[in-house]
């Protein structure tokens, strides 16, 4: 498992026991990403801080290196669900927050309330 980030200082928040090799540099340097050992990756998950950036790291991934499983995050729920009708994984976590606190909001509504008279 190979970890790559411009900030070397992201190493450290992935603890001490990380068992996988950490490359400073862009996921969006091909060069890079082919010394990262892509070519012989099983999975490729995209996680910086840019919506465009992820898509575009995941696109050359998956057309240009052929990793066949690309999980790409995605803040914007509407370009999550145009990227994932063609062919990225895709995950939102806007989305499942969203759901998540749709699903809580439910439950407290429903929730028994106690007697007034109590």
């Amino acid at each position: 498992m190979t970890v790559v980030d411009e900030n070397e200082d992201a190493l450290s928040r992935l603890g001490d026991g990380w068992p996988g090799t950490f490359i400073v540099g862009h996921g969006m340097d091909a060069d890079l990403l082919r010394d990262s050992g892509i070519e012989d990756a099983d999975a490729v998950v995209v996680a910086t801080d840019g919506d465009n950036t992820n898509i575009i790291i995941g696109q050359v991934a998956q057309k240009r290196f052929d990793v066949r499983c690309v999980v790409v995050r995605v803040l914007d729920p509407a370009r999550a669900k145009f990227y994932s009708g063609r062919g990225l994984d895709v995950v939102c976590p806007t989305s499942v927050s969203i759901d998540r606190l749709m699903e809580a909001a439910r439950t407290c509504a429903l929730a028994p309330v106690a007697a007034e008279s109590e």
